[in-house]
């Protein structure tokens, strides 16, 4: 397949990248590889794709010397000039979306970015698979849109009407732009709602990361809620392997669909929403003990209250993913963390100390 992947140069969109170049698919990586974190990053993420650029000299486009079947374009979502022109010179059989402004913090700062490209961005990725005829199209969404919900494990069954960060209500509008093109025009339509995805090449604003650097350089770590919150943290390995099911295998109408008692997952139309998650919710204190232990140093803990935008449980049914696609998350903490650590000290050329 001819697939396009957008934020191909972020976290997850490289590891997904990567993995369907390895099977053999043919993948265009689009990424505007803007300064929300570090860019260096994002162009470490681009030379494991076998694309190197250097910080002053990014260009627009630039042929993979790893990959042979990828080509970068740098690229933003919200022009949609130039996403028209990449869809008419690309004859995609599928589309990724994982291009968005990420973090429920920042989009309290910073509300306009995240519209423009969370909301405009993905308007004309819908547009381009409609004018272009694309019907295999999945999304990222994200666990924030459950918002105020309480009711465990979160089921994509359930209601996501009352968010609680301007960021989880742009990932709602994605859900419901996304239902409205899968009706309209017949695209092939899954949204997927990632649970705290963790990793090497994770984001540099995100616990792990976070808490990593502190803790190495002798600076407190800041723990909300005075550490009473659980995460349903989830290997970027995991979240790669069921990204590439969702894309073998399109959505497609629903035989349990009930007009007169509609359920937001499933669809008359070509449209589903997963969860993807590791379907274990762990303890913050617990998660930070892990990583104290793969760095043998203790945390020095500044236990804070609860962060505006900020939810104090995840917890992920991912029933659906499993029966659907068999769907299996395999990596545990313990494992994924031993190889965030190992990942960041040679990234960061640290030594053990």
């Amino acid at each position: 397949m001819k697939i396009l992947v957008t934020g191909s140069a972020g976290f997850i969109g490289m590891f997904l990248s990567k993995k369907l170049l390895e099977r053999g698919d043919i993948v265009v990586g689009i990424d505007n590889l803007n300064d929300y974190y570090d860019v260096n990053l994002k162009l470490g993420r681009l030379k494991e794709l076998g694309v190197e650029l250097e910080n002053e000299h990014l260009d627009s486009s630039k042929e993979s010397v790893k990959f042979e079947n990828f080509t970068f374009i740098k690229a933003d979502i919200s022009d949609n000039v130039h996403i028209d022109k990449i869809f008419k010179e690309n004859n995609f059989d599928a589309v990724c979306n994982l291009a968005a402004q990420a973090g429920v913090r920042y989009s309290i700062e910073n509300p306009h970015t995240y519209v423009q490209s969370n909301v405009v961005g993905f308007l004309n990725i819908l547009e381009g698979c409609r004018n272009y005829n694309v019907k295999n199209l999945c999304f990222a969404s994200s666990s924030s849109v459950y918002g105020l919900n309480k009711t465990q494990p979160f089921k994509t069954s359930d209601s996501t009407d009352h968010p609680v960060s301007l960021y989880a209500a742009t990932k709602k509008s994605n859900e419901l732009m996304g239902h409205t093109y899968a009706h309209l025009y017949g695209i092939h339509t899954t949204g997927v709602r990632f649970f705290t995805v963790y990793g090497p090449w994770g984001r540099p604003d995100m616990a792990p990361m976070l808490f990593t650097d502190a803790i190495l350089n002798n600076r407190p770590i800041k723990v909300f809620n005075n550490g009473n919150m659980s995460r349903d943290f989830t290997y970027v390995g995991d979240i790669v392997n069921g990204l590439v099911k969702i894309i073998d295998n399109p959505a497609s109408s629903s035989n349990s669909w009930d007009a007169n008692n509609p359920s937001p997952d499933i669809s008359s139309a070509n449209y589903k929403l997963y969860n993807i998650g590791n379907n274990k919710p762990i303890k913050l204190l617990d998660f930070i003990k892990t990583i104290e232990k793969h760095l043998k140093k203790e945390a020095d803990k500044e236990m804070l209250p609860m962060q505006d935008g900020d939810v104090e449980s995840t917890f992920a049914d991912v029933d659906d993913l499993i029966l659907d696609l068999n769907y299996q998350p395999s990596v545990n903490l313990d494992e994924g963390i031993e190889a965030f650590v190992k990942w960041y000290k040679e990234f960061y050329k640290m030594q053990d100390k």
